[in-house]
């Protein structure tokens, strides 16, 4: 009499780089030119050379044509692979998420209170993309496409780019009262009140009531 086995056959090898599409190198493209705003803002605090801030802030348009271009190319080739949808996901929350935040700080925004708000944009931001994830199913339509965002797609970050930009254009950028909209003292805690921008773009992004239509 034999016995059939119920083993279950092993795990075949997952290869990252086999299953990557064009898209998904598009997108780590996104994710790089996140890090590489970071990294020069990084280098701005460290050396004082306003070149490294105008380089991160160019790289922050770069990013959001790459996260525009990735979905376009995916849909053109027909080909995405499994790991396209949490790549996207991962390099937004750099790029659109901690860089905005890493700038802000970069220009003097670094105050306690200044540090809370830009830890809850970010907080907002990961908020945001996990819940977009998580409910893409049901907001989609028939033919899978997402109809409209719930709160703002978190590449609207970019509009607090703009604003450092400008107040870098202007020089006014420090850690004291020539930052643009000077500084508040309550007590021992110091706050600039340009952060708070901060505070609604991330409020704006985990609203359950706000919808954006997807174009």
């Amino acid at each position: 009499m034999t016995t059939e086995s119920h083993e279950k056959p092993p795990r075949r090898h997952f290869s990252m780089i086999r299953t990557f599409v064009l898209a998904d190198f598009v997108t780590l493209g996104n994710g790089f030119s996140g890090s590489g705003a970071i990294l020069s803002a990084m280098q701005y605090l460290a050396s004082g050379e306003l070149h490294w801030l105008w380089i991160a802030f160019a790289l922050m348009p770069l990013a959001l044509v790459l996260d525009f271009a990735d979905g376009r190319i995916a849909r053109w080739r027909f080909k995405s692979s499994p790991l396209g949808a949490d790549l996207d996901s991962l390099a937004d929350v750099i790029s659109f998420g901690m860089a905005p935040a890493a700038l802000a700080f970069a220009v003097g925004m670094r105050g306690a209170l200044d540090v809370m708000v830009l830890l809850y944009f970010v907080a907002c931001g990961i908020s945001r993309l996990a819940r977009f994830n998580v409910t893409a199913a049901e907001l989609s339509d028939g033919t899978g496409k997402v109809k409209y965002f719930e709160g703002t797609p978190i590449p609207t970050s970019l509009g607090l780019v703009a604003v450092l930009a400008v107040a870098t254009w202007m020089g006014r950028i420090g850690p004291g009262q020539e930052m643009l909209g000077g500084q508040w003292n309550l007590g021992p805690l110091t706050l600039h009140p340009l952060v708070l921008l901060y505070a609604l773009s991330g409020s704006a992004m985990i609203s359950k009531t706000l919808r954006i239509p997807k174009f």
